[in-house]
């Protein structure tokens, strides 16, 4: 089903491509992956694991609390573990990574941040950074989903004993199958109208559909084309809740609230509809079931997306870089604070227009570079 949905991608007017890391994403075609041997590869994987010698301690259940300041200088972190209290002291650096929410959260604890929000939950201002937990940008997704006929998708494979078995038999013996692969194979890159240089829509087109996340999949054959703005210009926030660093900070993505994202939505819904309307997907007759067939005119698609919508885990942007107000130089070092870092997601002054995961570790890569003194 998922070359069928190529092929009408391209009866639509996108051309097929093999690798979208060449410059110019546009186009539809499967995704090139971080797997190795059936498994998704990751950072801890990739670089804790296989890191030797003596510089490296990682501490597991462990939740910061605070990065310790003194003559505004970071020197250290406090953290708990079973309910104790810790410090680590930095002989050079403290480097905040913890993403664009937790460090954020991270730096108003400390102090670091708009200086209204610290006094109001008890917090001495060490830097009145406005900044910090401002800028929150994420790729919001639009699961248009379709129920088909005479299609094997995982809705099927996956609702029967026999099925369950073969899928968990075929990952066993062989490392292959869907359970060796993230649900999002395919992808897509288009412009949501033509005078635009570049692609701003990003699909993860999906051979399954369920009502949200954490619930199962349904039980008859289906395909969800999830489309989300890549460049949104809607900007949310994150702050604390309050004093407590066990307490989850207050997230306020403001998706959908500009116009031009409301816009931009309403095209990438109308377009997803356009390309399943073609002949190679016409073969499965399908049904649009979300955001539904009565969700026609500008009003009802802008609360359609509203209620179809939900993050795509693209949190950016809470610590970025920039000029003089933002909290972070050139080398991601933190503004009036000397010897602190942030090395994450948060870090990015925009929204890449494309998944978050490879340009994350690229910076990372970069700022070892900066920290080590070679460039």
């Amino acid at each position: 089903v998922l070359d069928h949905w190529i092929a009408a991608a391209e009866a639509w007017g996108l051309p097929r491509v093999s690798d979208f890391n060449t410059g110019d994403n546009e186009g539809v075609g499967y995704f090139r992956v971080n797997q190795r041997n059936g498994w998704r590869m990751n950072t801890a994987k990739a670089f804790l694991r296989t890191a030797t010698g003596p510089g490296l301690k990682v501490e597991t259940q462990a939740h910061t609390r605070r990065i310790l300041l003194a003559g505004g200088r970071a020197v250290g972190v406090e953290y708990e573990r079973g309910g104790q209290t810790y410090q680590a002291r930095a002989s050079a650096e403290v480097i905040l990574s913890a993403g664009a929410v937790n460090s954020p959260q991270i730096l108003q604890l400390s102090g670091i941040g708009p200086g209204a929000l610290l006094q109001q939950h008890g917090i001495e201002v060490a830097v009145d950074a406005p900044q910090v937990g401002a800028n929150l940008q994420d790729h919001l997704q639009l699961r248009c989903a379709w129920r088909l006929k005479g299609a094997v998708t995982l809705n099927t494979l996956a609702n029967s004993v026999w099925g369950k078995a073969k899928i968990g038999l075929e990952y066993a013996l062989k490392r292959s199958g869907p359970m060796s692969m993230a649900p999002s194979q395919l992808g897509a890159f288009s412009k949501s109208r033509p005078d635009l240089a570049t692609a701003d829509l990003e699909y993860h087109v999906q051979p399954l559909s369920l009502e949200a996340f954490g619930q199962p999949l349904h039980d008859f054959p289906a395909i969800t084309a999830s489309v989300c703005n890549l460049r949104p210009e809607s900007r949310g926030t994150v702050q604390i809740a309050s004093g407590n660093p066990q307490d989850a900070p207050v997230i306020a993505p403001n998706y959908l609230s500009t116009a031009g994202d409301r816009r931009v939505a309403r095209d990438a819904i109308r377009q997803a509809r356009a390309i399943m309307g073609q002949g190679p997907m016409q073969r499965y007759a399908p049904q649009e079931m979300k955001p539904g067939i009565e969700a026609e005119d500008d009003a009802a698609l802008d609360r359609a997306a509203g209620d179809i919508g939900t993050t795509i885990f693209h949190p950016t942007c809470t610590v970025r870089m920039g000029g003089d107000d933002a909290p972070l130089d050139h080398e991601m070092k933190v503004r009036g604070v000397q010897a602190l870092r942030v090395v994450d997601a948060s870090a990015m002054p925009a929204i890449t227009s494309g998944n978050t995961n490879a340009p994350t570790i690229m910076m990372a890569e970069k700022a070892s570079d900066m920290i080590l003194g070679l460039g």
